[in-house]
């Protein structure tokens, strides 16, 4: 199934040349994902952009041939792409290397090439890290963003990234998303 629409950016960061490029390079977006776990969202998906600094690239094919040690290194240096660069470097390398075996080095195939929503999500569930919230938050992107039909019966019907479309927006949802973090804490206390 192809993208019926392709934003020119993602108001996920604040920065303009990281939003741009998670909007651009699906692999990038695939990444903002994968790191969005113990950080802030704008600090996950500006990942993908200081590795590209860093790299020089953000080709998964590149980076699964990257030597770790480098990887990792790129991800350490200061200011760290993620809270736990060792871990997250691993990560990010064994789903580039998935990419680059599986899909041709291209990571759109994931959810162009998906027959239906079941088949996208096993695609997705394949990739380290991607448990169900990050496939559903990630479908809501897919369906709402990029118009991918495969993704919207994987898409929540509440509030995710997904609807977020504009900086206020953001903040909106990080506001939204604190709220119901604290009254989870209240409720289990």
């Amino acid at each position: 199934m192809a993208t019926t629409t392709k934003p020119d950016r993602l108001y996920y960061t604040g920065n303009d040349e990281a939003d741009r490029l998670i909007a651009r390079e699906p692999f990038a977006l695939l990444m903002g994902f994968a790191l969005d776990q113990q950080v802030p969202v704008p600090t996950a998906f500006s990942g993908p952009l200081k590795l590209k600094q860093r790299l020089g690239t953000v080709d998964p094919t590149k980076i699964a041939a990257t030597d770790p040690a480098k990887l990792e290194a790129a991800f350490r240096e200061k200011p760290a792409i993620h809270r736990f660069p060792a871990n997250m470097a691993r990560r990010v390398q064994e789903i580039a290397a998935i990419v680059a075996e599986e899909y041709r080095g291209d990571a759109a195939r994931l959810w162009t090439d998906a027959s239906d929503g079941a088949d996208l999500h096993r695609r997705l569930s394949e990739l380290p890290g991607f448990g169900e919230m990050t496939i559903k938050s990630l479908s809501a992107v897919l369906a709402k963003r990029f118009g991918v039909e495969t993704a919207r019966e994987l898409a929540p019907t509440h509030p995710t990234l997904g609807d977020v479309d504009s900086a206020e927006a953001l903040e909106n949802y990080q506001a939204m998303k604190r709220a119901h973090k604290a009254k989870l804490k209240a409720q289990r206390q």
